[in-house]
């Protein structure tokens, strides 16, 4: 029998990653493994860990972004309780920040970079391979997405039962929908190929050439909609010191000032407004004038001859299956409606939600955060004009969208295919050869040489004692 030193040795090696997800509204951090000798196949990387940080995004620590180096911290803590120690020098670890820092960076570029100092100093403080923090355009949001999701439904690269990778049909790539706090995503592999550089992505994986549609819409995330719709019903009110909510629940009221309002790029602040103004919102829970002012926050005209998602930006028709992600399952989880409902379930259920007064959904909701319970219809209504009038799904394509968090126990985002390309673990050809064996082929390569092995020893003797048995009798 083997000691336990023996079989652990004989355990294969894993290796690490770290990635941060600094978003608009939050930083997460995911901790990657996958063997150590692994080939470039896919399928393989799994996520042991994910650790939300406290606090808001590191973009909202424009003003002390010492705060956001302090912030990452506890979540650096927990990882190294997870890594060994002898292979936390080799982690290789990225901060990679969306369209909260994309807008800080618009508005001040020296508090941006203030922000990526300290929050690089804080990383550089712990033993791993630290290899820089950086914000993604909207472009390598969604493309990124979009490889995280097919590299873990096995849709770009599969390994058969014959030994051999093999290339799922282009058929079964699906198309990635994303929704962050302060922008959006759509990507997937349109029917023909677009001459518009602006909104398409070519990336070779395993041997095969991609040409994606991908765009990403800046102040169109989930939280710069929300103050951009409050905003548009205060300047509807002529800038009045009351503001009638349709979104909000029936019976909910608050005061918020003008300098909370308007405190975005997203949403510029007149000139004739004094930030110290204080606002009175009142919820009127009208599901119908809700949808009414969320539409007036797009521009759904397209120039001549040109198809478009909204606001003049080009977009082919849907095609294909779709996974939706971050808020947009999110919302619609929380109305229990991410198991592929029908349109019409999906609309009666939110008209329903929406019509109901503050009192009830604080009873029926007692642990639910009071503020998203304020703003899941705006959420939700949002998420569903957004899918079918923005990106032009319909009551039958609706159908191809499957609401995900989740595949492969594996979190769906931008953050793994992200770390899958700077790690270069997609490679851009074909694998040539498999390291890792199926457990029945490692017995059958290794035992199999061992017993031919032992027969031609054995037959060599025999041979020998035979020769030398025969000469003893002639003499």
């Amino acid at each position: 029998a083997r000691s336990p030193g023996a079989l652990l040795a004989l355990q294969p090696a894993k290796s690490y990653g770290l990635v941060f997800d600094a978003g608009s509204t939050h930083t997460a951090l995911y901790v990657y493994q996958w063997p150590a000798d692994k080939e470039n196949g896919t399928g393989i990387v799994s996520q042991v860990e994910s650790c939300i940080v406290n606090g808001s995004g590191i973009s909202s620590y424009a003003d002390n972004p010492a705060e956001a180096g302090a912030s990452l911290k506890p979540c650096l803590d927990k990882a190294m309780t997870i890594i060994p120690a002898v292979q936390q020098r080799e982690t290789p670890t990225y901060l990679g920040a969306t369209a909260g820092m994309r807008l800080l960076r618009e508005q001040n570029s020296t508090k941006a970079k203030q922000v990526f100092d300290e929050v690089t100093k804080a990383i550089r403080e712990y033993p791993v391979d630290f290899r820089g923090a950086q914000i993604l355009s909207g472009n390598e949001e969604g493309a990124f997405g979009w490889i995280t999701v097919n590299y873990l439904l096995e849709t770009l690269i599969k390994y058969s039962f014959t030994g051999k990778w093999t290339h799922p049909s282009v058929e079964n790539v699906v198309g990635a929908l994303d929704l962050g706090g302060a922008s959006t995503q759509i990507t997937f592999l349109p029917g023909t190929t677009t001459d518009d550089k602006n909104t398409s992505a070519l990336l070779r994986l395993y041997g095969t050439n991609y040409s994606v549609y991908t765009h990403s819409y800046l102040c169109y995330g989930q939280k710069e909609v929300l103050k951009r719709l409050l905003a548009s019903l205060h300047q509807d009110s002529l800038y009045a010191q009351h503001i009638s909510q349709p979104c909000y629940p029936q019976g909910y009221q608050e005061n918020i000032t003008i300098a909370e309002l308007y405190d975005s790029p997203c949403v510029p602040i007149p000139s004739i407004l004094s930030p110290a103004q204080i606002l009175t919102v009142t919820g009127t829970g009208n599901p119908a004038a809700c949808r009414s002012a969320i539409l007036k926050l797009f521009n759904f005209t397209c120039g001549a001859n040109r198809t478009c998602g909204f606001d003049g930006v080009y977009q082919p028709p849907v095609r294909g299956q779709f996974f939706a992600f971050s808020a947009f399952y999110y919302n619609l989880h929380f109305l229990n409606l991410t198991e592929d409902q029908s349109l019409s379930s999906v609309n009666d259920t939110l008209w329903k939600f929406c019509s109901r007064n503050w009192m009830m959904l604080q009873e029926d909701f007692p642990t639910r955060n009071r503020i998203h319970l304020r703003d899941c219809c705006a959420a939700s209504s949002y998420v569903l004009i957004l899918l079918l009038q923005g990106y032009k799904f319909n009551n039958k394509t609706w159908l191809n969208i499957h609401f995900r968090k989740q595949v492969s126990n594996v979190d769906v985002g931008w953050t793994l295919g992200y770390m899958l390309n700077l790690t270069n673990m997609i490679p851009s050809e074909m694998p040539q050869r498999v390291v890792l064996l199926p457990k029945s082929k490692w017995i059958a390569a290794t035992v199999i040489p061992a017993v031919i092995f032992i027969l031609i020893f054995c037959l060599i003797v025999a041979i020998c004692c035979w020769k030398d048995s025969s000469g003893y009798e002639s003499l």
